[in-house]
C-alpha cells in the first residue's frame, strides 16, 4: 500500500485521494501552513498526523509518496526537497514555473532513483489512448483546434481589485499555465515537440495572461490551442485528417467522448466510466511505482520537459515573466 503525504487542502486534492483510495493506497500526512486547516482537512479523512514543517513531514518514515497541490511557484522548491528527503513526488500541473526548474527535478529524481510525475490528467486516460490508436484512420492531419476555457470565481476577486495567486506573476499563474496547458499536453502527446510557437494572450495590467490563443506548427499542420480564465465557452479538441476527424467531446483535459468521422461513417468511443479524471492517472502512478517501471516514468517525465519547453517558448513570445524568472 502506497502511504501519501498531501501539500495543499483544495478540492483538486480531495479529488486526488478519492483516485489514491481507490487505487488502495493511504493518507498519512497532512500539511498546511496553517495548523487549524490542516486539523480541519485531517478530520474529514481520520489522519490524525499533520504538519506545518514540510521539513519534519518529509523525514517521517511513514510517507511513502509526496502529492505537491500547492501555488504554482511553489512546486519547484517543494518537490526539490521532497526528493532530496527520498520521496516519490506527485506534482500537479504545471510541474514548475521554468525549464530549468523542471530539469533540475527531473535530475533531482534520476540521481535517486525515485519517481517524479506530473499530474495531468489527459495523459492517462483511456479515451486519449483509443485517441493514439485512431489517428492513422484520419489520414495526414491538417488541422488541430483545442478551446477549453472557463470563467474563474477568482476573477472577478481580480476584477474588484484584489490579485488571487491564480492571476499573480509572482505565483506564476495566468490561463496558460493553469488551463491551456491540457491543450499543450493533449497535441504535444499525440505529435510531439512544435516547430515553432506564439503565444497571443489578453493581459492583465501586471502582466499576467487572462486568455490567450497558442499557435503551434508542425511540418504538415498547425495546432491552435485556446485557454481562457475571464471568459467561458464549449470547450472540444478536433483532429482534421484528410479522411477523416476526431471530435473530443468537452475538452483536452478530459476526453470525455471520442468520436471518429471517416466519410459517412461515425464511431463513438468512451471507456471511462469512473467520472474523476484523477482516478485514472493514479491507476498508472500505482503500476510504475509497484513494479519500478522508471523507464515508463522518464517517458512521462520526458513529455513533461516538452511541454515545458513550449510553455516557456510560448510566455517568451507573449513578454509574460514571473517571479521565477528572475530569481534565477
Amino acid at each position: 500500500m502506497m502511504r501519501f503525504a498531501t501539500i495543499g487542502t483544495g478540492y483538486i486534492v480531495r479529488a486526488f485521494l478519492d483516485g489514491v483510495f481507490k487505487n488502495g493506497g493511504s493518507l498519512a500526512a497532512v500539511y498546511s501552513r496553517k495548523e487549524e486547516t490542516a486539523q480541519a482537512f485531517a478530520r474529514d479523512y481520520g489522519t490524525p498526523k499533520i504538519y506545518t514543517d514540510l521539513a519534519q513531514m518529509f523525514a517521517d518514515p511513514q510517507v511513502d509518496v509526496v502529492y505537491i497541490a500547492s501555488p504554482n511557484s511553489l512546486h519547484y522548491p517543494q518537490a526539490l526537497m521532497a526528493l532530496e528527503q527520498h520521496k516519490h513526488v506527485v506534482v500537479e500541473k504545471p510541474m514548475c514555473s521554468t525549464l530549468e526548474e523542471c530539469k533540475t527535478l527531473i535530475k533531482a529524481a534520476k540521481d535517486r532513483g525515485l519517481f517524479l510525475f506530473e499530474a495531468i490528467t489527459n495523459q492517462h486516460l483511456p479515451n486519449y489512448r483509443y485517441i493514439k490508436k485512431i489517428l492513422p484512420e484520419i489520414g495526414r492531419v491538417r488541422m488541430v483546434q483545442c478551446n477549453y476555457s472557463q470563467y474563474s470565481s477568482r476573477y472577478d476577486a481580480l476584477l474588484a481589485g484584489k490579485t488571487p495567486n491564480v492571476f499573480n506573476p509572482e505565483y506564476s499563474g495566468g490561463a496558460l499555465y493553469d488551463i491551456n496547458i491540457y491543450n499543450v499536453h493533449f497535441v504535444t502527446g499525440l505529435f510531439g515537440r512544435p516547430d515553432h510557437v506564439a503565444y497571443y494572450a489578453n493581459r492583465h495590467e501586471n502582466g499576467i495572461d487572462l486568455s490567450g490563443t497558442l499557435i503551434m506548427t508542425y511540418p504538415d499542420f498547425i495546432a491552435q490551442c485556446t485557454g481562457a480564465k475571464d471568459s467561458a465557452s464549449l470547450n472540444l479538441a478536433q483532429i482534421q485528417g484528410e479522411k477523416g476527424y476526431i471530435y473530443v467531446r468537452q475538452g483536452a483535459n478530459g476526453c470525455r467522448e471520442i468520436e471518429l468521422h471517416v466519410g459517412q461513417e461515425v464511431t463513438v468511443y468512451n471507456e471511462q466510466p469512473d467520472s474523476n479524471l484523477l482516478y485514472y492517472e493514479n491507476i498508472d502512478f500505482k503500476r510504475m511505482i509497484e513494479t519500478q517501471d522508471l523507464s515508463m516514468c522518464e517517458a512521462y517525465l520526458e513529455e513533461s520537459l516538452m511541454v515545458m519547453e513550449t510553455l516557456t517558448a510560448a510566455r517568451q513570445f507573449a513578454g509574460i515573466v514571473f517571479k521565477a524568472d528572475q530569481d534565477r
